[in-house]
């Protein structure tokens, strides 16, 4: 299961820890059913988190900021121990949970280095994300009716610890890994490993641990219900089951929903399994094909279209 950023923390909310702590909660109430009858594996989102960080550390001098390799190390064990605690508290007293901090390699000549596109930190206005992108040098993109900070985001190539997790899952232990994506880094000359300044998509890690763990479900959480034909329009009308090949037909917003159809559709594709995308609330309905959206490699569209195409 990959909760999105927006599941932890609600759109335009404070950044507080007693803000986090709190969605967390509600987080752990829907996940805990679920962990008690299922191997679960849990990443999550880090983008407000990393992109405070990152503002923390702009009030330092530059050569004493943190780059962004180490935010997304620091933020994936500040969720991870939130989640891991409030998940525990509504367990079995013998039931296991752990976080793992997670590298993985992605491609140092990766077009995303050249191309910013996923978004961090908070939201603004134009006029303030504009001011803000001429004095720090960020690029900025638009987040809805809003602006947000944009950073490189490369493809997530091989999980450095999937032994590990692999090793915990098989003793029943629920494990929160990939957190933000996990923590991004190349190789160097020698072969030995160096993080990168980048923030590695959440939902693109997450599908490739999905397939390297060979689960059988894959849930990407949000805020939104289900995924949209026409979002943003009087016509707009929720998707309740589709083939990949017929999702993939559509546009989707970059940075937002459009990440999660394409690893939704990269697993079912791969490997003939189930992904689901919806709302945390509604993860253990999700899973049962009860609500959200679910891509399934047997499924048609019945939403008016000649499904003959697909």
């Amino acid at each position: 299961m990959a909760l999105g950023g927006n599941a932890l923390l609600r759109r335009g909310e404070p950044l507080t820890a007693d803000n986090q702590r709190q969605n967390i909660r509600i987080a752990a109430e829907a996940l805990a059913p679920i962990a008690r009858e299922h191997e679960l594996v849990i990443t999550h989102g880090n983008g407000p988190q990393v992109g405070l960080l990152a503002l923390q550390g702009a009030a330092y001098k530059s050569e004493e900021s943190y780059p962004l390799d180490i935010l997304d190390a620091e933020t994936e064990g500040m969720i991870g121990y939130l989640i891991e605690q409030e998940l525990s508290n509504l367990l079995p007293p013998d039931s296991c949970c752990a976080t793992l901090l997670t590298q993985i390699e992605v491609d140092p000549k990766d077009p995303a280095f050249k191309q910013p596109t996923k978004p961090i930190g908070p939201v603004y206005g134009k006029v303030e994300a504009q001011r803000l992108a001429k004095e720090r040098g960020w690029s900025i993109a638009p987040d809805g009716a809003a602006y947000r900070r944009v950073v490189p985001s490369p493809q997530p190539k091989r999980i450095c610890e999937l032994g590990v997790i692999e090793q915990l899952v098989s003793q029943g232990v629920t494990v929160i890994c990939a957190g933000g994506g996990g923590i991004p880094v190349v190789h160097r000359e020698d072969g030995s490993l160096v993080g990168i300044e980048a923030v590695i998509d959440k939902d693109r890690a997450s599908a490739l641990l999905a397939r390297e763990l060979k689960a059988d479900v894959l849930l990407m959480l949000t805020d939104v219900d289900a995924v949209y034909r026409d979002w943003g329009t009087k016509a707009a009308k929720a998707i309740q089951r589709i083939s990949p090949w017929a999702l993939a037909r559509l546009s989707f917003a970059a940075g937002s929903m459009a990440p999660k159809v394409e690893a939704a559709c990269d697993f079912v594709e791969r490997t003939g399994r189930i992904a689901g995308i919806g709302q945390l609330k509604d993860a253990g309905a999700i899973l049962k094909g009860k609500a959200g959206t679910v891509i399934n490699s047997d499924a048609f569209v019945d939403i008016g279209w000649d499904t003959s195409l697909f």
